[in-house]
């Protein structure tokens, strides 16, 4: 199993960044994928990477420790999950998204490796992060 894991510092309370990711859409359009289509508990989402194009079948779930996690129904991957996690902090939360994956060789094969797909995970994570700060009146907000 692969994992990925990004953490950032967000001037704001536990709970306004909860609310904030509540917004499941909002929030996965952040990462900059293609298309998102949010259905209930499901989430669908497309994403040119490279010369591929990655289209995933997500499914919100609950875990105790958790802020919003979710894990791929249908996809490239054997299984993929991603948590995200708060900690309250002097300044704020400190926000902490970890992607755990398992790549099918067999669907992704010389396209994508795990260094491509760990790369690319990373880069959507912060830009998620970034859109949390924006958000808030962090850095992100203070650039645009």
């Amino acid at each position: 199993m692969n994992s990925v894991s990004v953490s950032r510092e967000v001037a704001a309370t536990p709970e306004a960044v909860r609310e904030r990711m509540r917004d499941v859409g909002a929030f996965m359009r952040a990462a900059g994928f293609d298309e998102v289509v949010v259905e209930g508990e499901r989430v669908a989402i497309t994403n040119g990477v490279g010369i591929a194009t990655v289209e995933l079948e997500l499914e919100l779930i609950e875990e105790p420790d958790a802020a919003l996690a979710y894990r791929q129904r249908d996809g490239i991957f054997e299984e993929m999950v991603t948590r995200y996690t708060l900690e309250p902090t002097d300044d704020g939360t400190e926000v902490t998204a970890e992607t755990e994956f398992a790549v099918d060789v067999a669907l992704v094969g010389k396209l994508l490796d795990a260094t491509v797909i760990k790369r690319q995970r990373r880069r959507e994570l912060e830009q998620q992060f970034d859109w949390l700060e924006a958000e808030f009146g962090g850095p992100a907000a203070q650039t645009e």
